[in-house]
């Protein structure tokens, strides 16, 4: 391999990453919908029986190379930012969730 070969490798992983980054803050947009939908609900941000739902999901998905394992373990810390983003909506707006 050469350098040049490295450098289109390392553009191909620049152009996923700044996808991963778009993806990620569209899904925190849908998250803080649903935290709205929570607030007018009443409903707790966390949900034990979601977030399972979340990782069987993602586990059962992913065709490698990464195991199942460290797919859980960054969506761990996906739904854990989530969550923080929930919070601080919901106080903005004066309401404190469980």
């Amino acid at each position: 391999m050469s350098l040049d070969e490295m450098d289109k490798l390392r553009q191909q992983i620049d152009a996923l990453d700044r996808q991963l980054v778009d993806l990620l803050n569209d899904r925190a947009k849908l998250a803080n919908k649903i935290g709205e939908v929570k607030k007018t609900l009443a409903l707790p941000v966390y949900n034990p029986k979601r977030e399972t739902e979340v990782m069987q999901n993602v586990m059962n998905h992913s065709k490698g190379p990464m195991e199942p394992a460290a797919i859980k373990r960054l969506f761990e810390r996906i739904i854990d930012e989530t969550r923080r983003l929930e919070r601080e909506h919901m106080e903005k707006s004066g309401d404190h969730p469980a």
